[in-house]
């Protein structure tokens, strides 16, 4: 699926493939997500395994974005991830790609982990805070 965002050329949504994760794992390291990028192997295997696993490419194959996640395809989908590279932001890239994978898993409603400097953008877009946990091993 693709989609002009008027901002920049025609983006495309595809599924994960291994040649891109070098891509992903630079916007890791430009987002300060140091845990997932330093952990390349461990990270790399979660992209493969995960029900939920697109990218968000340019025309000239660039990758934008990136969504990893589970679904049980009637409930739930959870997003483990989404990020898009800090120079695309603000053009609806995040928005069409959370909106993609509703389209796929229509029933579900979708839960995240989200950071502070996120909160403002999935409040615009309708979703609300909820309390969880997570411990890491």
């Amino acid at each position: 699926m693709g989609f002009n965002n008027g901002a920049t050329s025609e983006i495309r949504f595809i599924p994960y493939d291994e040649t891109y994760y070098t891509a992903i794992r630079e916007m890791y390291l430009e987002e300060g997500w140091m845990n997932l990028a330093e952990n390349y192997t461990q990270t790399q295997l979660a992209w493969e395994n995960s029900t939920i696993a697109f990218i968000a490419v340019t025309k000239d194959d660039d990758v934008v974005a990136c969504m990893r996640g589970f679904t049980d395809t009637v409930v739930t989908t959870f997003i483990c991830e989404m990020l898009v590279e800090k120079k695309f932001r603000g053009h609806g890239i995040g928005k069409e790609i959370l909106n993609y994978v509703h389209t796929l898993y229509p029933s579900t409603r979708i839960e995240m982990l989200a950071s502070e400097a996120s909160r403002s953008f999935y409040q615009k877009e309708g979703y609300r805070s909820f309390y969880g946990f997570r411990k890491s091993f």
